[in-house]
């Protein structure tokens, strides 16, 4: 799976890295961080945990 991220919209809230830290950072900015280009299966989960967590709906599964 691909997790797309719309920059403008993130506000740096960080429940995405609450909900999948291995997958997402926030740097000292605020600025967000996917650590990895492809989420592995083992990963998925957490993965749209943190895409329906976003306040702000930054993130979505890529198709």
């Amino acid at each position: 799976m691909k997790i797309d991220v719309d920059f403008d919209r993130c506000e740096g809230h960080g429940l995405c890295e609450d909900q999948a830290p291995e997958i997402f950072r926030l740097d000292d900015d605020g600025d967000l961080h996917v650590k990895m280009d492809d989420i592995p299966e083992d990963r998925a989960a957490a993965a749209r945990s943190a895409i329906a967590a976003c306040p702000v709906a930054a993130l979505r599964e890529r198709a």
